[in-house]
């Protein structure tokens, strides 16, 4: 007969005060050491693939050679100048806390299989929707990421408009059912387009809305092409444009789509951008907004939690709850009073996302989450202003109004080169150089660097030293 599997407690104590050793080891250097990866894809494989082994390992080689072979191919995404994707850092407190639940090891998809994680979540609902300044009775659920938060949110879109034309989709599906319009901005992003796909709603079907040269919604496009009353209609707004950080004007649009359409339901895409409803400095940018019907977010982007962490929120809680309340199981002990968070997103079995928001939200507090947003928003105003100095004798040129934490960036034409591939040469010597790592991406059709500032411990020093990284590329 085979042994049962055992692991001694003091050795598991040890294996974790190994990790917690190597995980203070890398946060240590995470600021000096390259943000690029040093090892190649077939370095990786060299080192962590092969056969699978037919006899097992103990864990603390398993540790130590996860360690030793994988720290080469990871980028310094907690650091201080990583200026990619929108990407925020780990808080310490939400690092940690994040620690615990997997120690923890709560399934959060309904009440019985976690209290803790499902009474932490409602809290970190309720302070998100104060914060935000949305409407009391707001609901809410924690998801992956801000893609399946515009799922849940235009899930509950298409089971109101239709409820409202008296069909069941949940029980019936979308066979036969009225057609639904969806109007999105021309510079909507494609996360939008993927949950409308993932609907069965039709991505290449959306209306399209004109945009100015930053990626807003032209108010007079808006209204030459919302649909007349016949089809259910769904409106895609956008707070934060994800190139230059521009807003829509939410207040006029919705304005507008409330005279035409009362019945419309409006959406706002703020991955990053919702976060400025949280500064009172910043709040004029998304003024309006609480108006709309659901908004996406994004806690590891500007909350700095750990990924993964979305967030839906939904102004009608019964049509959130009838769109993703999944058919019951004769298993399943339901909560009554209790919050099941699996009545709220597309996930019966979860991570218990709510414990790291939680801490990083108590950790900041109200007053420190507004102060990290308008501080990034500074230090993307430094590096404008740093690249625009330089620029005049250099050939650099922002493109965007910085009015967030975006920086949007093109460098002319050079010594036998033409702009996009300038541009594009400039963001591979940039990361290749290692002082900070960010990404390149097309803006009306013109290759462009993008600088996105949204991580935690990101200082006025990682900036200049970034700043310097940039102009050393684009002198080369």
């Amino acid at each position: 007969m085979r042994s049962e599997p055992s692991q001694p407690r003091a050795a598991t104590a040890a294996l974790l005060a190994r990790t917690a050793e190597l995980a203070a080891g890398f946060l240590d250097g995470v600021g000096e050491r390259p943000v690029r990866a040093s090892a190649t894809r077939a370095e990786l494989l060299a080192s962590l693939g092969g056969p699978l082994p037919d006899a097992g390992e103990a864990p603390e080689a398993v540790l130590e050679h996860l360690a030793r072979d994988a720290e080469p191919g990871v980028i310094g995404i907690a650091g201080p100048r990583y200026f990619g994707f929108v990407i925020g850092g780990s808080l310490p407190a939400a690092l940690a806390a994040d620690w615990l639940t997997s120690t923890w090891d709560q399934n959060a998809g309904i009440y019985a299989a976690g209290p803790a994680a499902s009474v932490v979540e409602e809290v970190v609902g309720a302070w998100l929707i104060d914060l935000f300044g949305l409407p009391g009775g707001t609901s809410f659920g924690l998801t992956t990421g801000c893609q399946m938060a515009h799922v849940t949110c235009l899930a509950a879109a298409r089971h109101k408009v239709l409820a409202d034309r008296g069909w069941d989709v949940e029980a019936d599906g979308l066979a036969g059912s009225a057609r639904i319009d969806v109007v999105v901005g021309a510079e909507a992003h494609a996360t939008i387009g993927t949950a409308l796909q993932y609907l069965g709603l039709g991505r290449a079907r959306a209306i399209v809305a004109e945009t100015d040269g930053q990626g807003r919604i032209q108010l007079a496009s808006l209204a030459e092409r919302l649909p007349g009353g016949y089809h259910p209609l769904i409106v895609c707004l956008q707070a934060g444009n994800v190139n230059t950080g521009a807003f829509d004007p939410l207040g006029p649009a919705i304005d507008l789509i409330r005279e035409r359409r009362p019945d419309a339901w409006i959406h706002v895409d703020g991955a990053f951008g919702l976060w400025a409803a949280a500064s009172p400095r910043l709040r004029h940018l998304s003024a309006g907004l609480e108006r709309a019907d659901s908004w996406a977010t994004d806690g590891h982007k500007w909350l700095n939690v750990p990924y993964d962490c979305g967030i839906a929120l939904v102004r009608d809680a019964e049509a959130h709850a009838a769109a993703l309340s999944p058919q019951g199981a004769s298993y399943i002990i339901y909560g009554e009073a209790e919050r099941d968070e699996f009545r709220w997103v597309p996930e019966y079995s979860r991570r218990a996302r709510g414990f790291a928001s939680w801490a990083a939200l108590r950790q900041l507090g109200r007053d420190g989450v507004a102060e990290m947003v308008e501080r990034h928003v500074e230090l993307a105003g430094r590096m404008a202003e740093g690249l625009r100095e330089a620029g005049r004798g250099a050939g650099i040129e922002v493109l965007n109004e910085v009015v967030l934490n975006q920086v949007l960036v093109r460098f002319t034409a050079r010594e036998g080169l033409t702009a996009d591939e300038r541009t594009r040469e400039v963001i591979r010597r940039v990361q290749d150089d290692g002082t900070c790592w960010l990404s390149g991406t097309t803006w009306h059709d013109m290759a462009a660097m993008r600088v996105s500032v949204s991580n935690w411990s990101t200082t006025a020093d990682d900036i200049d030293r970034s700043l310097a990284a940039i102009l050393r590329s684009a002198k080369a």
